[in-house]
């Protein structure tokens, strides 16, 4: 059986997009090993059909955390059997990149965002000079390259003149029986819940106006759930505007867990500002959640997500990012019963089509090959 090592820097437990890749490549016969980290805070590994390994490193973060992991991921791809190495992101490519040209085994790239845009990186232009010298130097040489979306598509494309796959990071298709109640999720029955969700709530996401928006709103839960950069600064927030009665936040939930959360919010938001080039062209994940759980969007005019709201008519799209137009916009959609009904019977036909079933099609056309 032939082995497929696929490595990634996040913790294995939250990110769906590897797992659905290690799903679909043992459809077709393959051996998945699938590498990622394990932080001091991370919860156990939940049961997987595939091998799984988590190293716990000495640096959590930065510089010294990317070095680190790819010394270690190195070492661990260099004293193991793998047909072909599947890398996700740029800060896993390097430790692959050399492997492959060490060792002469096949190299895919999955990359699930415009790196060098992350705003992270945007005003530290040393740091972001090292990751575009890295980036610079193999993309061109990769044989097989996948990403997220047409936008960073087109722009790796017309940087490096590669051949770049589109593979959106969209779910499995789901069926809402036998979803958790409100009562039974302790949410309020007798209000609208807005929902904020997602394992990167980071800067320049709309959080804090999408808070501050609050305040603007009467007989509304304002449902926060996940990590990020700015949690500890929204959840401060939330205490010194005095709005702990309106703003609620849960940590990360397993994917299953949360779309009994996500299934009950009468909208979702993805709010990400246009201040990047990576923000610019993002896909975020929560939007296909949000799709497939029927909750209808409201979200920022950034190019991608536009495309997919409008195309589908699923939700409402906000002008700005001043507190009390995003509360406007919510109190439209919570007025306008018959527009939250044509979304909701829209995101019906979004979610039939939206879903891994039809996306990993891209990826297997790629593996069948080598199954």
């Amino acid at each position: 059986m032939k082995r497929v090592i696929i490595s990634v820097t996040n913790d294995l437990n939250t990110d769906q997009r590897v797992n659905k890749v290690a799903l679909s490549l043992m459809k077709l016969g393959f051996e998945v090993v699938l590498v990622g980290r394990k932080r001091r805070d991370s919860a156990p590994m939940e049961e997987r059909p595939y091998k799984t390994h988590r190293m716990k490193l000495v640096f959590e973060k930065g510089s010294l955390f990317y070095a680190e992991y790819n010394v270690r991921l190195f070492l661990f791809l260099l004293v193991r059997k793998a047909h072909i190495l599947h890398a996700n992101d740029l800060d896993t490519l390097l430790a692959n990149y050399l492997i492959y040209r060490l060792k002469r085994r096949r190299l895919v790239y999955d990359s699930h965002e415009y790196f060098t845009g992350v705003p992270e990186l945007v005003n530290r232009k040393r740091v972001q000079s090292i990751w575009k010298a890295i980036e610079r130097h193999i993309f061109p040489r990769l044989p097989y390259i996948f990403t997220v979306n047409e936008s960073i598509a087109r722009l790796y494309e017309e940087e490096y003149k590669s051949t770049v796959k589109v593979m959106r990071n969209v779910p499995f298709k789901q069926h809402l029986n036998g979803l958790k109640t409100r009562k039974e999720l302790d949410l309020p029955e007798d209000k609208p819940i807005i929902l904020l969700q997602g394992a990167g709530i980071n800067v320049q996401r709309g959080a804090e106006e999408a808070i501050q928006a609050m305040r603007h709103l009467e007989n509304v839960l304002f449902l926060i759930i996940g990590g990020g950069d700015v949690i500890g600064q929204l959840k401060k927030q939330v205490k010194e505007e005095a709005l702990t009665e309106k703003v609620r936040f849960l940590p990360k939930q397993p994917y299953k867990e949360l779309l009994n959360y996500t299934a009950q919010a009468d909208i979702g938001l993805t709010l990400d500002k246009d201040t990047n080039t990576n923000y610019r062209y993002s896909l975020p994940n929560k939007l296909f959640d949000y799709i497939q759980a029927r909750t209808p969007i409201l979200a920022s005019r950034l190019v991608e997500i536009e495309k997919i709201i409008k195309g589908y008519n699923i939700g409402y799209m906000i002008n700005s990012h001043d507190p009390k137009h995003i509360a406007g916009c919510i109190r439209h959609m919570l007025d306008h019963k018959n527009e939250m009904k044509k979304w909701q019977k829209n995101l019906e036909n979004a979610a039939e089509e939206l879903c891994w079933e039809n996306e990993e099609k891209v990826l297997l056309n790629v593996y069948e090959k080598y199954a």
